[in-house]
Formats: C-alpha cells, sequence, structure tokens
C-alpha cells in the first residue's frame, strides 16, 4: 500500500526546510502497518503555514493538482496535511482513490471516544472555522469547544518543553471547564510533535493525534478496498465529458 501524506504549502522552501519533511516522513513510517510506505510530498506554491480560512483557500488549486497527480503516479491514498482539509471535497471528486482529511477523521475519531470532544489549535483566527468544520461533519452537538494555544504554527517546535506547559494549561482547561471527554489536536505541527500519549497521561483523557488517526483512516480504507462515493462526490461534469489534467 502506497500512502502520499501531501502538504498544501512549500515547507521544503520555507523555515521548517526539507529536513522537517523528512522528519514527518520517517514519524509517519513509523507509525504505518507493515507493508505501508508513505512518503512526504509538498507543493510547490502556496503558503508557508495555514492559520485562517484566507490561506486555506490559498492552498487548495496547488492542492488538487498535486492530489491528481498522486493518483497518476500510482499511490492507494492521499493525506491532505493541514487540520483544515483545505480543498477535500473537490479532491474527493477528482479521484477515485481515498483523500483523507486529518481534521474530519480525527473529529470523528473523537466522537466516538466520548460524548463530547475539545479541540486544541495553534491561533484564535481559526478557532470559528473549526468549529464550522465539526458542524459540517455533523458533530456539532459532540464538540465541547475548540481553544487555542496562541502560539503560530511555524513556532510551536522552537520550545517543545514551553509548547507542552501550553497545551497542558489549555488541555486542563478544556476538560474541567468544557466537560470534554477527548482532546483533538488541531493543527497538523501539534500533532508531528507526539506528544499525544505524554498529554492524554497528563490529562488523563484520550488525545488524539490527527496525522496518525489519518494514515490509520487511510490504511483502513484502502485495505477495505473502499473509497468515498461518487453519488457523494461525483466527477465534476467538464472533467467527465472531457478529460484533462487538473492544474493549479
Amino acid at each position: 500500500m502506497r500512502v502520499q501524506y501531501l502538504i498544501p504549502g512549500p515547507m521544503s522552501k520555507g523555515p521548517l526546510g526539507r529536513g522537517e519533511m523528512e522528519r514527518r516522513a520517517a514519524l509517519l513510517q513509523s507509525w504505518a502497518f507493515a507493508g505501508t510506505t508513505v512518503d512526504v510530498v509538498d507543493v510547490p506554491e502556496g503558503p508557508a503555514s495555514i492559520e485562517s480560512v484566507y490561506e486555506e483557500m490559498l492552498a487548495i488549486p496547488e492542492t488538487l493538482a498535486g492530489v491528481a497527480r498522486a493518483e497518476r503516479d500510482g499511490y492507494d491514498a492521499v493525506i491532505i496535511g493541514c487540520f483544515g482539509d483545505p480543498g477535500l471535497d473537490g479532491a474527493r471528486e477528482i479521484v477515485a482513490m481515498p483523500v483523507i482529511g486529518p481534521g474530519q477523521c480525527s473529529m470523528l475519531l473523537a466522537a466516538e471516544l466520548g460524548h463530547r470532544f475539545s479541540v486544541i489549535t495553534v491561533m484564535e483566527s481559526i478557532v470559528a472555522p473549526i468549529a464550522h468544520q465539526a458542524a459540517k461533519a455533523g458533530l456539532h452537538g459532540k464538540l465541547a469547544s475548540v481553544r487555542s494555544a496562541e502560539i503560530p504554527v511555524l513556532e510551536l517546535m522552537k520550545d517543545r518543553d514551553a509548547t507542552m506547559r501550553r497545551m497542558i494549561e489549555v488541555g486542563r482547561d478544556v476538560v474541567k471547564r468544557d466537560r470534554a471527554d477527548a482532546i483533538v489536536l488541531g493543527c497538523m505541527t501539534m500533532s508531528f510533535l507526539n506528544v499525544a500519549d505524554e498529554l492524554a497521561a497528563e490529562l488523563g483523557v484520550p488525545v488524539i493525534n490527527a496525522g496518525k488517526a489519518a494514515l490509520k483512516a487511510a490504511e483502513s480504507l484502502v485495505s477495505q478496498g473502499l473509497a468515498h462515493s461518487k453519488r457523494a462526490y461525483p466527477i465534476p461534469p467538464k472533467l467527465r465529458t472531457t478529460p484533462q489534467e487538473v492544474v493549479a
């Protein structure tokens, strides 16, 4: 099984660089089942990080082109590497393989683990979009809260201990005040800090690593021979009648 983790921004050109892509690839591979190969690929243009709906929209054209390339290159599934799942619905329309949104699949998983869940994310600017994302997934009644750590994406890894302390502080708040039974890490860089197990031990509730959840969702669908319904995500009429390459 070949799975591509597609970063909807040019990480290799940014401050995190290709070394961070390689680190994420190694983590994903360590989480994968035997027989699964995971490749991390970024897109050539787009925002350096995504902390708003505006930046999500900027990322979508290149992301859609990247998803189409992945299918042509023989991948069995693609994970869109951003918690906001930019372009997810459109990507599912243009390919036959499973396309996984980490935000959607990790919140659906959280809904199975308790009565109510909270999402801890990076900035206040994406609190409302994540709440809307949960509602779109049919989970509004299961969402206890979305709270931000107020640490920008590109600063999360600069001081792991400080980031961890802040996430514990916010996590305690959502468990005590918002009565969350489970927590989702609402940013992929948070997930690749690989701290979910430590947070769970500290907070006493399940903490979902969205990157790992997305990988396991991809492996599950491919292993069962399942993909998203073409009644829900039909091929766009223009692509159906005049096949053409999807380009950004």
